[in-house]
């Protein structure tokens, strides 16, 4: 065993004799101390005997005639603080997810590469300085639990496995219905993370064209482009040692997909117009709602792109996947939009009936979405009628290519003989006149306040008064509610 300046001593624990001889040589070179160990019962006697203490472990799991997982827990027992780096031919989904749930801190897939073997040792052995000598306080805070705890099983699997895998460097791939959350449980990633005091960054790669998606990444310099004026660093650039959350990956093109491959491989790229290669050190996380399979087959996404992303996929269920959290979410929602010192109205048990039968085609943004606008109406039997309506509304409305050609109808569709749209309008009219009569009540008629609390300009708020016949005028010889059956009667003012 040769002395070497750092002071750290790595176990590595692997029974193929030339891929041993390559992670010692690598490690000595890297300025590490080395023991080496053949097969499971050899790691663990080197953990109970050594005299020099081991400040990490590169476990291999498949070794003859033992169970990496069980060596895994072994080691865990004997030394909990230790970080175990998983090397293994057998990258699967599985595997890893596993290994991370057994209390794994990194996984590294053969053949290792020089420099993410640097990489991985370098991050262990940070994060066990920092649990070592950072005070009590600050390891408690660093761990930050989801803020929401979910009671269906799925769930409750993927928020037990947030702190291990926010401490890990593997990326991630996040997938799952719009609105279910994606970016909620990005976030508890990092906030669970070594990188938690750094940047959290986030790109949704399907709201901009692709040259933006580029220019925001990765920055330009002065004169690359028209209107490139002065030079702009990107998004790896400002999030160098935290994390970047891309979200709608399977909307991103291409050609900017090889961009980004390199930068997963490398850590290094070139601003647009420039020739300094910039090195930099991004935990990236991908979400997507996209069925990458399908991507793949109709080649609009990279296979070895998604092979280098989906080290860990956790997939989100959605809402009408858990119904049992709505309530307990929905609450959670309320106390977290509600003013400072004003209490959040009451869930009937009608809105709790209405909340679980409803389908949430939104998920959980939609969900938020109800929760705020009870919040400003304060009445919540009419969101309970307003989500029954809606659950009814959609199998009662045909659409053309439901019915057969001679069978289409040349009238209007009808309801008790008023034409269907006419009666949405009405409904839409009477749901803005009730928002914002609850919204002018609530601020003392300060229409400015009133905005705010809709969050719609001011402007916007003057046209929609106008609109539905809430003028200055009705407003000071009315009463609120004589206001809202005049005006809704009458459908709002014609255009």
């Amino acid at each position: 065993m040769q002395s070497l300046k750092n002071g750290h001593t790595i176990l590595v624990g692997e029974d193929e004799l030339e891929v041993r001889g390559y992670l010692e040589m690598a490690l000595k070179c890297l300025g590490y101390r080395v023991e080496l160990a053949q097969d499971g019962e050899d790691v663990i006697n080197c953990l109970r005997s050594s005299k020099t203490e081991i400040s990490a472990v590169l476990l291999d799991l498949m070794m003859p005639q033992c169970d990496g997982m069980e060596i895994l827990q072994a080691v865990r027992e004997i030394a909990p603080d230790i970080p175990v780096i998983i090397v293994s031919g057998a990258s699967s989904t599985l595997n890893i997810v596993t290994a991370m749930k057994h209390g794994a801190t990194d996984f590294l897939c053969k053949p290792v590469a020089h420099e993410d073997l640097r990489s991985a040792i370098s991050k262990a052995l940070d994060a066990l300085s920092a649990c070592r000598h950072v005070p009590l306080t600050r390891v408690a805070a660093a761990a930050k639990p989801i803020s929401f705890t979910s009671s269906n099983p799925r769930m409750r699997e993927i928020e037990a496995l947030v702190p291990q895998i926010g401490w890990s460097e593997a990326p991630v791939l996040i997938q799952g219905e719009t609105g279910s959350g994606k970016e909620m449980l990005a976030r508890a990633l990092h906030a669970n993370s070594s990188r938690a005091e750094e940047p959290f960054l986030k790109l949704n790669c399907a709201a901009l064209p692709s040259e933006l998606v580029e220019s925001e990444l990765f920055g330009y310099e002065r004169g690359a482009f028209t209107g490139a004026f002065q030079k702009k660093p990107g998004m790896f650039e400002m999030a160098d040692g935290g994390t970047i959350l891309l979200d709608e990956i399977g909307d991103m093109d291409v050609r900017l997909q090889a961009k980004l491959l390199q930068v997963l491989q490398d850590h290094e790229f070139q601003r647009i117009g420039g020739k300094e290669v910039i090195k930099v050190d991004v935990r990236v996380l991908a979400a997507t709602h996209r069925d990458l399979d399908r991507a793949m087959a109709e080649n609009t996404f990279r296979e070895d792109l998604y092979y280098r992303l989906n080290v860990i996929n956790l997939h989100l269920p959605s809402l009408r996947e858990r119904k049992e959290d709505i309530p307990r979410l929905a609450e959670y929602l309320l106390r977290k939009h509600s003013p400072a010192g004003s209490p959040p109205p009451e869930i009937t048990l009608e809105l709790r009936h209405a909340l679980t039968a409803y389908h949430w085609p939104g998920n959980v943004r939609e969900l938020e979405n109800v929760m705020r606008r009870l919040l400003v109406l304060r009445d919540a039997n009419l969101i309970a009628r307003e989500l029954h309506a809606k659950a009814t509304r959609r199998p009662l409305l045909p659409t053309a290519s439901s019915l057969p050609v001679a069978e289409v109808p040349h009238d209007p569709p009808r309801v008790n003989g008023t034409p269907i749209l006419e009666q949405v309008t009405k409904a839409k009219h009477q749901a803005e006149s009730e928002a914002i009569l609850a919204a002018l009540n609530s601020t003392r008629w300060n229409r400015k306040q009133a905005a705010g609390l809709l969050k719609i300009d001011y402007k916007a708020l003057l046209y929609k008064m106008k609109k539905l016949g809430l003028d200055d005028n009705i407003l000071a010889m009315s009463a609120p509610g004589e206001v809202l059956r005049s005006t809704v009667a009458a459908g709002g003012r014609s255009q």
